[in-house]
């Protein structure tokens, strides 16, 4: 994590109104800028009101953006294991 570009490491750094946090979530890098604190904590989107999303938009060549459909299941993934290893044994 990263607050006004500095790498934070102690989980109890301070922030404020104007500063620029920058974080990873899942596969994503996020960029936001504080707006305002909460005087008490609320829901979720009396918190969005809060803060200025700056991260750009997704685009396709994002990782994990390739995959489609369902997640295969546990006997899908043997299936793809059995076919990858009569593969290999026969290259």
């Amino acid at each position: 994590m990263r607050v006004n570009g500095t790498r934070v490491v102690k989980p109890a750094t301070q922030v404020g109104a104007g500063d620029v946090l920058t974080f990873a979530q899942g596969d994503r890098i996020r960029v936001i800028r504080v707006t305002a604190l909460a005087i008490r904590r609320g829901p979720a989107p009396e918190a969005q009101t809060l803060f200025d999303d700056l991260t750009p938009p997704a685009t396709d060549d994002t990782p994990g953006a390739a995959r489609s459909g369902p997640r295969p299941t546990k006997k899908d993934r043997r299936a793809f294991d059995a076919f990858r290893d009569q593969d290999d044994a026969a290259g």
